[in-house]
């Protein structure tokens, strides 16, 4: 066909997206008729006290069948404790993206706040540092990162997926995406109303500093500055740096490298604890020397596995889902309790000192965070206060016999079954 008689629009790139947007919306409608479908059966099940003739949002109810339909034992009025980063806004630029969970997002979430980004192969995350401590984990690909310590003697690092990093706050650091897909990390830092918008940043302080200064601060003209950019660049893209090797030479200079390690590798080290029913890396200032104001317990439940109930007497719990499906409820004082179901991507959050458990709801392995704005990790665990308490006195509050107090597991299983 030559080019006259074609028909604007129908190349055959053209059909393929009309194609694409078809399956796509088609795909839409699949999954909201699954949802309907799922949750006239919810509803069918509890009564007509249950019903809701009224439209909503039926992805969502299906999502959160515990808030949608919540199980009989939840009472009263306790506080939103989850909000998914899908739901935060993301700010795009040339090399990649951040998105950030705050107490502005998630009112309840005082102690910890925590940002999402990814950057291309060369995406940087510009020289800059923060008011407050940043912890990080390493979610997909490889990222360098460089920083120099309080003695001015610099730190400059590859890292991978599992892998952490902690700097200090007022401790300027960067990230930098490697080949061949740059990296997608979680930065968690130690105070509920942080901001990555309002961080110290290398190009905004320049802007915003006198050209006469800078050049007499830098012992050069002002000429020579004039390219500096006016604004901020907080991510942009550039060439993938070289061999780390030289980095580290060329940053080290004269005074050498930092003997401070600000990176973490998580999977060379031994797994703290593991059961029949997962495992936990528990990883806190006495193995990451440099984490003093966070630590973290990283925690996989097999299918069908319960991270028991619990809870944390010296600090706030902080949590993200990187995979898997789960359910928790969290009981708070006065009787009150709350049941709530978490995807990957979404952020839980537990008030010091309250109880709650996390049960695997999906058929794949729960893989999920634990985070405190604490230097050291603490719980504990239901069963281990009742089997350390005078059995008699435990069996007149639970009119339990012996046998059932037996059964009990003795010491901190974490996740079940053991």
């Amino acid at each position: 066909m030559s080019a006259d008689n074609r028909r604007p629009g129908l190349s055959r790139r053209g059909l393929l997206g009309i194609g694409g947007v078809a399956l796509g919306t088609a795909g839409i409608l699949a999954v909201m008729d699954t949802a309907a479908q799922q949750q006239r059966g919810l509803q069918s099940t509890a009564g007509r006290e249950a019903s809701d003739p009224v439209p909503t949002n039926q992805v969502l109810d299906v999502q959160n069948p515990d808030s949608s339909l919540p199980p009989s034992t939840d009472a009263g009025a306790v506080q939103t404790f989850k909000y998914p980063f899908s739901f935060a806004h993301k700010r795009v630029h040339s090399g990649g993206w951040s998105r950030e969970v705050t107490a502005r997002e998630l009112t309840v979430s005082t102690t910890i706040a925590g940002v999402n980004m990814r950057l291309t192969a060369g995406g940087v995350r510009e020289l800059h540092w923060h008011t407050a401590g940043e912890w990080a984990i390493m979610l997909y690909g490889n990222a360098r990162i460089t920083a120099v310590d309080s003695d001015g003697r610099s730190f400059v690092a590859d890292v991978k997926e599992s892998d952490l990093w902690y700097f200090p706050t007022g401790i300027p650091h960067s990230i930098q995406g490697l080949s061949p897909d740059g990296a997608e990390f979680l930065l968690v830092f130690d105070d509920g109303n942080f901001s990555e918008y309002a961080t110290v940043l290398l190009t905004d302080w320049m802007a915003h500093t006198p050209r006469e200064v800078l050049a007499k601060n830098f012992g050069v003209s002002e000429q020579a500055l004039e390219k500096i950019p006016k604004e901020e660049l907080f991510i942009f893209q550039a060439e993938v740096p070289g061999p780390l090797a030289e980095d580290q030479q060329v940053a080290a200079g004269r005074l050498g490298p930092s003997p401070h390690d600000f990176a973490f590798r998580t999977l060379e080290q031994p797994v703290t604890k593991r059961m029949k029913g997962g495992e936990v890396r528990i990883v806190d200032s006495s193995t990451f020397k440099v984490s003093t104001t966070i630590a973290a317990a990283i925690v996989t439940v097999h299918p069908g596995g319960i991270r028991e109930l619990h809870w944390h007497p010296n600090a706030d719990e902080w949590q993200y889902f990187i995979s898997g499906k789960a359910r928790m409820t969290v009981f708070a004082t006065g009787g009150r309790a709350r049941t709530m179901d978490f995807q990957a991507g979404d952020v839980g959050y537990i008030q010091k000192s309250l109880p709650h458990y996390v049960e695997n709801t999906g058929d794949t392995d729960l893989k999920f965070l634990e985070m405190f704005r604490s230097s050291y990790y603490q719980d504990l665990a239901l069963s281990e206060w009742l089997t350390h308490t005078p059995p008699e006195l435990v069996a007149a509050h639970l009119n339990i016999n012996e046998s059932t107090l037996e059964a009990m597991p003795k010491d901190k299983v974490v996740i079940l079954p053991r």
